[in-house]
């Protein structure tokens, strides 16, 4: 099997010879920022909106991204054409770079830039996920703001553990409130009564690319969408509850904290919306062609 070819700071080496120094502040620290990004069918999905958030993470780390968003859309496009691939997860990284044993980012060199692509399915796979509802607080906005798609996701990686202990699939997070937010790395949406909610970026949500696809779909499909703090006690009495993100996908839930969601899986509104996403993800127009 070919080893797959990864691009770091201009060069496209051997997986196997892939190195960063460990004294890169995001390896250290997990002062960085990433993007997952998905091709379809020879053409990256919503690549332009992946990279102004990537620039926006950046910003408002204070990372100043050392190339253009044009040659980094350039160098993501030739990392997939090097590796002969069509359909692919890519994760983009972007570190403050080499520094010292200290946190002053002032210690750092030119920003590391890492650019990953691998043949990919469904992160949570294709079957409904059970959740339970961590005890692990997202992070509020005034804090470590997920709002920017940050390497720090010690966060989500202790509910993930939380979900796992519990035999779930994975877990629900509350912000500092007691409102739901999110799951360790998906957006959530609930039905109820044929409306589609998902909670506001003041919950600490990432505002994910998916996310963004599905509301306006949904809301093209004639369905009527709010953005707004949602309870725990709406989550497990809602008619459909699912996931969406870049590497999960749609991802219709089945039970929370061992209570089952709905009358089937997946729900109408939410089998209906995977099938209209899977024609998006098919349109050309949705993306730049590889």
């Amino acid at each position: 099997m070919t080893e797959s070819l990864i691009y770091i700071n201009g060069n496209l080496v051997p997986e196997s010879e892939a190195k960063i120094s460990v004294l890169d502040h995001g390896f250290l620290y997990g002062d960085g920022v990433f993007e997952g990004i998905r091709a379809y069918k020879g053409v990256v999905f919503k690549l332009r909106e992946h990279i102004e958030r990537l620039y926006d993470s950046a910003k408002f780390l204070k990372i100043e991204i050392p190339m253009s968003k044009e040659e980094l859309i350039e160098a993501i496009l030739e990392t997939i054409r090097k590796n002969g691939l069509m359909d692919c997860y890519i994760r983009v990284v972007v570190t403050r770079g080499v520094g010292d044993l200290g946190l002053d980012p002032r210690k750092c060199g030119k920003p590391s830039i890492i650019i990953i692509v691998k043949p990919m399915g469904p992160l949570l796979g294709k079957k409904a996920v059970s959740l339970i509802i961590s005890s692990v607080r997202r992070d509020g906005v005034d804090a470590t703001n997920h709002q920017a798609k940050s390497l720090n996701y010690l966060n989500s990686i202790l509910a993930k553990l939380e979900a796992i202990s519990a035999g779930a699939d994975d877990a629900i997070m509350l912000d500092n409130r007691g409102f739901v937010s999110e799951a360790t790395g998906e957006n959530v949406f609930i039905v109820k009564n044929g409306k589609i909610m998902t909670p506001p970026p003041t919950s600490g949500v990432l505002l994910g690319i998916t996310r963004n696809c599905i509301i306006e779909l949904a809301r093209k499909l004639g369905y009527e969408v709010m953005e707004r703090e949602l309870t725990p006690f709406e989550l497990i009495t809602a008619d459909e509850v699912f996931l969406t993100g870049t590497a999960a996908e749609i991802v219709p839930v089945e039970s929370v904290n061992g209570r089952k969601i709905g009358t089937r899986v997946p729900g109408p509104i939410t089998e209906r919306l995977i099938k209209e996403f899977e024609k998006l993800k098919g349109d050309p127009s949705q993306g730049i062609k590889i």
